[in-house]
């Protein structure tokens, strides 16, 4: 079951945004805070003692507020500041505007008790880029009820990411 509009209000599921209408009446607009050229190689193992995370490089808008993505992979930081309620998870879709213009945004699920400032991968495939502004609105966050509460809650080391404004 996905949580509506007023649901979502009521359990205070994002802070920090940028106005009203980003509430959708199944889900929130989650916006473009940053954008991170990816600048090295990471690593994945099983039990995360060798995982290194790739490196980055902020990326600055053009005093439009503008900025032209060749095609790649990058790394983006959203603008508001997400509480995932014990008794649910949430998923993020990329808007479809954004998918019209050829690039997509891949999020991986945020557990039960997560809380911070999200970190998703976009990638443009338009052999022409995109250009997206500060603030765009790039995805659409869905919350999901669980059958329950969860018993246990996230406490890996992304909790809390990116908690300064």
């Amino acid at each position: 079951m996905l949580l509506t509009k007023d649901e979502i209000l009521a359990r205070k599921a994002v802070a920090e945004m940028l106005a009203d209408s980003q509430y959708q009446p199944a889900g929130v607009d989650l916006t473009l805070k940053e954008v991170h050229e990816i600048t090295s190689a990471g690593a994945i193992d099983f039990d995360n003692s060798k995982r290194k995370l790739s490196e980055t490089r902020k990326l600055e808008f053009s005093s439009d507020g503008s900025l032209l993505l060749s095609p790649g992979c990058y790394k983006i930081i959203y603008n508001e500041y997400v509480n995932i309620p014990d008794d649910c998870a949430a998923m993020g879709l990329p808007r479809s505007s954004l998918l019209r213009c050829g690039a997509d945004v891949h999020c991986a699920l945020w557990d039960p008790g997560y809380h911070g400032r999200s970190e998703s991968l976009l990638t443009v495939y338009n052999a022409h880029g995109i250009t997206l502004h500060k603030n765009a609105k790039v995805v659409q966050l869905i919350f999901v009820k669980l059958s329950k509460k969860a018993a246990e809650t996230y406490s890996g080391q992304y909790k809390g990411e990116n908690a300064k404004k």
